[in-house]
Order: C-alpha cells, then structure tokens, then sequence
C-alpha cells in the first residue's frame, strides 16, 4: 500500500446503505453526532467518519487508513482503489508466503504460498484481500474457500505432535519455519513453473535462502517486513489463518474442549484441565512444547 494518502478520504455512497452504515459503526464504539447537513458524524479514537445527507463520506484521523482499508471498501464501498490504488500495484506474477499460529500455543503452524498473475491479482483486489491480521476469522474463513477455489496454492499444516518432532530436530523456530516456507514454495513454484517470490520476512535473510538451497530451488525471492502490504502475500496470509483457526477448532472438538488461541492466561488455565483430566502428555498432542507455556501450565 502507498503510504503517502490524503489527510481526508473522500468517497460517495448510495443512501440504501445509511442505516447499515450507522448500526455497524455503533457496534464498533463510534460515538454519534449530527452536525448540520450530515446524517451522522462518527468519531472513535483516531477516527471521524462524517456522512452527508447526500451520500458524500468523509474519513480522517490518524486511524482512517486502517478503517477505509478493513470496514469501508470491503463492506461498504465495494471498491479497493484506496487500498491497492492500480498505479502502484505490482502486476508482476509471483508466489506470495505467509504462515499463521507460531505465536499461538496450542494449535497447528500453518504455512501458506498461493500464486498470483495480473488478471488473478485484481481478482484478489475484487475479492476484498488484504492482511489478515485485522479480519475477523469468520470472514477469514469465507475468503479462504473462495481463494482455493480460484487459484494455485499450497498449504503445510504441522499439528502439534508433528510440530513438536520437527521442532526437536530444527531446535530453532525460524529454521522450522524456513523449512515450512521452502515446502510451500516448492510445491507452488513447480505446479505453475513461477520463480519470482515475495515472503513476509521473519528472520536473517539467509535461513530462508538456506532452506531454498537445501532444495535446489533458484528463485527470485525478495523478503520484507510487512510483507501483507503486498496483496498476494496478503492472500497467502488468509490461506495460514483459516487453515490455523479450521486446524485448532478440529483439535479441539477432538477433546470436547475449545482451546484458546495465544498463550494468555485462559490459555494457561485451560491447559490446567486437560492435563488434570487426560495427564502431561495431552500437551504433546496440543501445544507446542517449546513454549514456557508448557512449564507454567505444568507448574
């Protein structure tokens, strides 16, 4: 995404969508006025959303490029050019590589590459992609499915037990994830003879190009922070998270339990049970025993 944006985001909106409008933004805490000639001022910390009787929507605040890019295009505008304005995107065709759960305790690490060109590219902007992170996982979810039905991906799940294997034998968690990253990337680049990657950087440079060269893959890999900002690493992002939230909810139903995601306090507590009910080593079968979790749920 551009960073350089205008102070205030200007856009229109048919009136058909004002009550949906202003019952959403009640729902995320904005708090309402009713200036002259506007239908309704909202304003929540780092925001102010002021809709005019005649359609015209103004955002500003220091948080607006998070609510146009989150809630407005996608809910409500149905347009992205905000977002992913077309004279800055990269129409390059690339594998893009995100993971999802390597903070999470108890659950699966999840590693997902997905394959994009120009025309697939604006349909991952039509669609509404962009970084997970802020998406609830319900929509997660939904946008997910409609992914895998339209593009070349690959996914890597490691559920705990095999998460916990590799891990002995990496004994490093950005090692293990190079090697999920190499997986992925291998699979995807072979299905669509694609050399160019671009991969949300979560190490040295050079664990990821080892784990590459331990395959034999010469690519063109570019690694950066942030890497979400771009849209196909976006997209591979969504693929990690559903496959994560879809993973830990089937463990869970497994043991009859929901298991918290993290590693906060309820997680903690709910590792307190299944240990008093299953014994120590139920935490083999569901979290990752590398984690101070584990002691603290253990002591």
């Amino acid at each position: 995404m551009n960073p350089k944006k205008p102070t205030c985001f200007v856009a229109s909106i048919e009136k058909t969508l004002f009550k949906k409008m202003e019952k959403e933004l009640e729902e995320q805490g904005f708090v309402f006025s009713k200036p002259q000639y506007t239908e309704f001022q909202a304003k929540k910390k780092g925001v102010v959303c002021t809709l005019y009787k005649s359609g015209k929507i103004t955002v500003q605040g220091a948080g607006k490029d998070d609510f146009i890019t989150y809630y407005l295009e996608p809910e409500i505008l149905k347009t992205f050019s905000y977002s992913y304005p077309l004279q800055d995107l990269d129409f390059t065709p690339r594998i893009g590589v995100d993971e999802a759960g390597k903070g999470d305790f108890f659950g699966p690490l999840c590693v997902g590459a997905l394959y994009a060109d120009k025309k697939g590219i604006q349909t991952l902007i039509e669609m509404g992609v962009c970084d997970s992170k802020k998406m609830k996982d319900t929509k997660i979810c939904l946008l997910a499915k409609k992914i895998k039905e339209q593009f070349d991906y690959h996914l890597i799940q490691l559920n705990p037990s095999k998460y916990n294997e590799l891990y002995s034998k990496f004994n490093n968690l950005n090692s293990l994830l190079a090697w999920g990253h190499a997986s992925a990337i291998e699979t995807v680049s072979k299905k669509t003879s694609c050399k160019n990657v671009i991969i949300d950087q979560f190490a040295n440079e050079s664990v990821v190009l080892l784990a590459l060269k331990k395959k034999n893959l010469e690519l063109d890999l570019t690694q950066r922070h942030r890497g979400e900002e771009d849209i196909i690493v976006a997209g591979a992002s969504i693929l990690a998270r559903a496959c994560f939230v879809e993973g830990i909810q089937r463990l869970g139903d497994t043991y009859s339990t929901i298991l918290p995601k993290g590693a906060s306090k309820a997680v903690i507590a709910s590792g307190k049970k299944l240990v008093d009910k299953y014994g120590p080593n139920i935490l083999m079968e569901l979290g990752k025993l590398h984690f101070k979790t584990k002691e603290q749920i253990l002591n």
